[in-house]
């Protein structure tokens, strides 16, 4: 009994140093490969934890390799888009203008049960009053309310914005990304404000656009 007193103990700390090395989230936060970490590692610490004839070795020797593998994941994550896209996926347009792309919500397998119930964890019953919404890459959605359902403010009441989708990116930590076609900004545009600027794609940390044609750029901090 002892023996497996302290074989738990061990792999208790061994589950929470490796949780910590993945980073502080939620389980609705994880992205697939942390869910499929996370999972495994649960597995193999209760395989561990349960039999005494397995060598704790071989118990812990799997779970730092995962954690390991999560941690190269995530810094080659950090450094490529194009990895990080494919490890976690895109987030998807549901509602852009107003009005629901029910293609997409084909292509990502989401019902309207689904969308209204995302919905309504927000407190957002009716989906007319919805501008804009994005299905993140963790499966939640998140909207951007019309300004007539915003909360009233001293500048919304001065002047009230006109209804548009938020500012879309269109550089990324210096790498350059397509933007959509009701963006109306041209490469060429862009190009030649970075060149305003003094700076180049990849001097670029984020840059964005709005609907009225507005670029804003933040350049990459010296020595990134």
């Amino acid at each position: 009994m002892l023996i497996v007193f302290i074989r738990g103990m061990i792999l208790y700390v061994l589950v929470i140093f490796a949780v910590r090395l993945m980073g502080k989230r939620q389980i609705g936060e994880l992205s697939p490969s942390e869910l499929v970490i996370t999972i495994l590692i649960s597995n193999i610490a209760t395989l561990a934890m349960e039999d005494i004839s397995v060598p704790l070795l071989t118990g812990t020797v799997p779970i730092l390799t995962l954690v390991c593998l999560d941690v190269l994941a995530s810094y080659a994550c950090l450094r490529s888009r194009k990895f990080r896209h494919l490890v976690s996926g895109k987030p998807k347009t549901v509602i852009s203008d107003g009005v629901v792309d029910q293609k997409v919500l084909r292509t990502l397998r989401y019902t309207v049960d689904d969308l209204m119930s995302s919905l309504r964890s927000q407190g957002i019953f009716d989906i007319t009053q919805v501008q804009y919404a994005v299905v993140e890459t963790t499966g939640a959605v998140s909207a951007l309310l019309k300004p007539d359902y915003l909360p009233l403010t001293p500048k919304t009441r001065a002047s009230p914005d006109p209804a548009a989708d938020p500012p879309q990116a269109v550089i990324s930590d210096g790498d350059y990304i397509e933007p959509s076609e009701k963006s109306g900004l041209k490469e060429k545009e862009l190009l030649a404000e970075l060149r305003r600027k003094n700076l180049g794609v990849g001097d670029v940390f984020l840059c964005t656009v709005d609907s009225s044609g507005n670029i804003t750029v933040i350049p990459k901090q010296k020595g990134d």
